[in-house]
């Protein structure tokens, strides 16, 4: 018999019975108001619960000798096709001049409407050209660099071997393929137009910069050299300039090839408010010919972790944005046309990678976490209710009991 009354000793939860419990009105408002306060946490604990959370972190980027593709899709609204040209170089000393590889140019009229593919049209006036000319033609290059058939017989190949011997093509109309082919009327023609360049390439990982500018682009004495006569000739009473509209300008990773994982990285950009990169939708308008437009980005490596399982890389990047003249700088073309790159009219885009990286990672409450939580709830309301409900209790007593021996002192 001792042993069992020392058991029960322990125990923590006395009980009393039913007719020594008082119940009382502000006792039964507490249990109704506890209730409502229980079941509203329990609620807002559970849509946690099930609400998936964006941690992140920044560690440093350790990845090297990867490549980024640059998806773009610029407007020139007074710049021909014929004239823009493409180039890329960065630091490693790595060059791709006149970028046509995945690179599509469209033709574009005053009002901005599309005329068609540039090169079809060319492409078509330069095979009846060419089949005019005999099968044994063999056309000079006129001093110029002679690619490895020796003859240029077009006045691209013409050209091209004016470029690689680093001289400006100043005079087509005394290059017998280019008057064959009637190559300057062709550029009066189209001296009007704008042009729209879209598509992807291929950078290192590294320090590097991407020209878009007009004319062809060469090497000359260490020196990034581009040919401006076309560009600087007032033909037809048409002046360009270099303004330009960006419709998409986005740094991806090998990973956004995957369809679906561009579409998860796509709404992870969407839910962190990053989806629209800064330069899209911008416009620069040039009041010149001789008009620079220079972006500085920095490229940070993005990384997402998904509920599932994926992993997938991307890049976030920020830009300022700086114009300048050159219609009154000290660094003037030559009298041949030809203009130094740091000095030439274009759109010019220099990016650098940050050395960090910035890990995303999608995570949602543990189960146990939800059930430790809402017994902190029940159990945290319910013994606040309790001892309120005492102090309650105990002073409406002492009140009630203060107010009859009051009394009693006024009757005797």
């Amino acid at each position: 018999m001792a042993k069992g009354l020392s058991f029960k000793g322990v125990d923590a939860f006395g009980k009393t019975s039913e007719d020594v419990k008082i119940k009382t009105r502000t006792g039964a408002l507490l249990t109704l108001l506890s209730a409502a306060i229980i079941l509203t946490f329990m609620t807002i604990e559970f849509f946690d619960y099930l609400r998936v959370h964006l941690d992140t972190s920044i560690v440093v980027d350790k990845s090297r000798g990867e490549k980024l593709t640059v998806h773009m899709n610029i407007t020139f609204p007074h710049v021909p096709c014929y004239l823009l040209s493409l180039d890329v170089v960065d630091i490693s000393g790595e060059q791709q001049r006149d970028v046509t590889h995945n690179v599509m140019k469209t033709r574009l009229d005053p009002q901005g409407n599309a005329i068609g593919d540039i090169a079809a049209q060319l492409g078509s006036d330069l095979d009846k050209a060419v089949a005019g000319r005999g099968a044994d033609y063999c056309g000079s290059c006129y001093g110029g660099i002679e690619p490895a058939s020796g003859c240029c017989n077009t006045c691209e190949e013409v050209r091209q071997a004016y470029v690689n011997r680093g001289w400006s093509f100043s005079n087509p109309d005394a290059i017998e393929q280019c008057v064959a082919e009637g190559w300057s009327d062709r550029i009066k023609n189209q001296a009007a137009e704008g042009c729209n360049i879209a598509g992807r390439i291929r950078v290192n990982k590294v320090i590097g910069n991407i020209y878009l500018s007009p004319g062809r682009s060469f090497q000359s004495h260490t020196m990034q050299v581009h040919d401006l006569v076309p560009y600087l000739r007032d033909t037809n009473g048409q002046h360009h300039n270099f303004g330009h509209t960006i419709h998409a300008l986005e740094f991806e990773s090998d990973d956004e090839y995957d369809v679906r994982k561009k579409d998860i990285s796509a709404e992870l950009k969407r839910r962190l408010n990053i989806e629209v990169d800064p330069l899209v939708g911008a416009v620069a308008t040039a009041p010149k010919t001789q008009y620079m437009f220079q972006y500085f980005l920095k490229v940070v490596s993005t990384q997402f972790r998904s509920l599932n399982g994926h992993i997938i890389d991307t890049h976030q990047y920020s830009v300022t944005h700086f114009e300048r003249d050159l219609s009154e700088g000290s660094h003037g073309s030559t009298d041949q046309g030809v203009h130094l790159s740091h000095g030439v009219s274009g759109a010019f885009f220099n990016f650098e990678i940050s050395p960090i990286r910035i890990i995303h990672v999608e995570t949602r409450q543990s189960f146990a976490h939800f059930l430790t939580s809402t017994c902190a709830i029940v159990g945290g309301v319910l013994t606040i209710a309790s001892i309120l409900d005492q102090v309650l209790f105990a002073t409406g007593r002492a009140l009630k009991k203060s107010g009859q021996n009051g009394i009693a002192g006024k009757l005797m």
